[in-house]
């Protein structure tokens, strides 16, 4: 994680008390592959915010994720198939998108048995996950929850775009990787 540390070291007099925060859908990944990763971070010495770790109890999640990423020097984003199907995964991304637009704030995005052109264009199951949010705003009656929800679903849509397009990882479904 040498990326940590050299942004550590650019910026010395920005102290975080997070290297890295942990962005990813539990279901798909929590007790696989986010998990080793955040084993490995933790064991190499690089403190990593993690939500099930480091949100307390009986405190707003949304405060809390967001302090996580203002707190952090990076972040590291687990696409999975099911990401997009996730409406606080959504927002976690475009909040660590907007921090990283305004500081020195690094994404690395890590494509978790998916390809980065589906995220990009939102098509296979990323794209079924916006298929059901157009059904969604097509039954909502609330005028106000309507125009939120179509808000949302553009910076979402423009939030997995652009996180796309970062150089990241790519881990694939083949045997022995």
């Amino acid at each position: 994680m040498a990326f940590v540390e050299d942004q550590e070291a650019s910026t010395s007099t920005q102290i975080s008390p997070y290297k890295v925060f942990l962005s990813f859908r539990g279901e798909d990944t929590r007790f696989t592959f986010t998990s080793h990763l955040y084993t490995a971070l933790v064991n190499a010495g690089i403190k990593t915010f993690r939500d099930d770790k480091d949100i307390s109890r009986g405190n707003t999640i949304k405060l809390e994720l967001e302090k996580g990423i203002n707190q952090s020097s990076a972040s590291v984003i687990v696409f999975s198939e099911k990401y997009a199907s996730s409406k606080w995964c959504l927002n976690e991304l475009a909040m660590i998108l907007d921090r990283s637009r305004t500081s020195k704030h690094i994404v690395l995005p890590v494509f978790y048995h998916v390809e980065p052109t589906n995220i990009r264009r939102q098509s296979g199951s990323i794209g079924e996950a916006f298929a059901d949010y157009d059904k969604e705003i097509e039954r909502e009656s609330n005028v106000e929850k309507k125009k939120e929800l179509e808000e949302n679903i553009i910076k979402w849509r423009e939030a997995l775009e652009h996180a796309a397009n970062i150089s990241g990882m790519e881990l694939k479904k083949e045997a022995n990787r």
